[in-house]
């Protein structure tokens, strides 16, 4: 039976929408790049989402305090990981790179989950996994070379494609962590906690750095980096998951890097390449394949 028999058709439009979030957050992110700091914009769009909230989830903070205070530990490394280590290279990646490769790049999230998962949880991948993700790579270094792996070795990798894929790797193992510890928390109070441990650490670097005023060039985008992607993306997807189910509602992450490519060529007429089409159909394959699982009538059913 397909989704669209269990579900009605509209269920279907809630994971969409999530994901169209996110990718046209990766294009403001690119847009703003030029109009304000990694570290300020970063801590204006986290402080909004905590003003936002407070009213609402400050009072069910207080009155479950006995409830969260024993995850605080681990709701602090989760902040570390998701809002501060994952954005924050992220915004700085946008300086050198193009949103579509940031697309593109963001794409690898289930891959590199998959690999974090066996050093962490000794989740081995199965051969699926292997093949998928060098298939994945395959591609992404066709994608980084613009179509010709000799130019990565001669001029070598692109430092902001780095700086997304080091992104990545640390929303990684965010992900992993949350299926490590399955924290017993309201999703609301533990998201508006690990929000308050993000702004702690924006400090230093502010301090450090300093803050960039707001200004009619970059406040829209701060203000969609606050809302959209912070709040109503999450909640949406959250939704979806309840719906149809955590895989069928991962697979729409995959449309991501398609989603950001369209955003970005219609608003910052960024080129949409021979190398972007075929180095994305063969990532998407790898991902595609890398989350296949043996059947359990094979050696051994492992986790992918």
């Amino acid at each position: 039976m397909s989704i669209t028999e269990k579900t009605p058709i509209w269920v279907l439009g809630l994971p969409l929408i999530a994901v169209f979030i996110w990718s046209f957050n990766i294009v403001v992110t690119r847009y703003v790049a030029e109009f304000i700091s990694p570290v300020s914009i970063s801590f204006y769009r986290w402080l909004l989402a905590f003003l936002v909230l407070t009213p609402f989830m400050l009072p069910k903070v207080w009155k479950n305090r006995h409830v969260i205070r024993p995850h605080l530990k681990q709701l602090a490394i989760l902040s570390a990981f998701g809002m501060v280590l994952y954005q924050g290279l992220a915004y700085t990646a946008a300086k050198h790179t193009t949103a579509t490769n940031m697309g593109i790049i963001n794409a690898f999230i289930p891959v590199f989950t998959i690999f974090v998962s066996w050093i962490i949880l000794q989740d081995r991948p199965n051969r699926f996994a292997i093949v998928g993700s060098a298939l994945s790579f395959s591609g992404l270094l066709y994608v980084m070379g613009q179509g010709d792996l000799g130019r990565i070795l001669q001029l070598g990798m692109h430092w902001g494609d780095l700086l997304m894929i080091a992104a990545v790797f640390f929303y990684a193992f965010y992900g992993v962590f949350l299926k490590k510890w399955q924290l017993k928390l309201v999703l609301l109070e533990s998201l508006y906690i690990q929000i308050v441990f993000s702004l702690l650490y924006h400090m230093p670097f502010i301090l450090w750095l300093g803050l960039d005023a707001l200004n009619a060039q970059n406040v829209m985008s701060v203000a969609y980096a606050g809302i959209f992607p912070s709040l109503i993306a999450p909640l949406v997807w959250m939704l979806a998951v309840q719906k149809i189910g955590p895989n069928r509602t991962s697979i729409f992450m995959n449309l991501m890097p398609v989603f950001t490519a369209i955003i970005a060529y219609l608003w910052l007429d960024e080129a949409w390449t021979m190398a972007h089409s075929l180095g994305g159909l063969v990532i998407l394959s790898g991902i595609l394949l890398a989350q296949k699982k043996i059947g359990t009538v094979s050696l051994a059913s492992v986790k992918s």
